[in-house]
């Protein structure tokens, strides 16, 4: 697991640092100043807030199933992108080969 974010105090302090390191989670920081680093991530993640607002979990397990549905079957072999030309990622690598 990566765990990614700006150079914050909060998210480069020891604690953090010691938390990541203990749970064998990768440390990946954008460079300074530079906003375009995590730009697919926060891409990514502004659609799925959006696509799944009304989506409320009672359990753990109900919402590793929903997101698994959504990220797995309907982002990656259904919903069109606009960056590989409006097709889905599974159709653009059918296409590419």
């Amino acid at each position: 697991m990566i765990f990614h974010s700006d150079r914050g105090s909060n998210y480069c302090s020891y604690e953090t640092r010691k938390y990541l390191l203990s749970n064998k989670i990768q440390r990946s920081n954008s460079r300074k100043g530079n906003c375009w680093d995590n730009a697919v991530a926060e891409s990514f993640f502004g659609s799925l807030k959006r696509e799944m607002e009304y989506n409320y979990f009672y359990k753990i397990q109900e919402a590793e199933e929903l997101l698994f549905d959504h990220i797995v079957v309907y982002y990656n072999r259904h919903r069109s992108h606009s960056s590989l030309d409006f097709v889905s990622p599974v159709q653009f690598e059918v296409n590419a080969a």
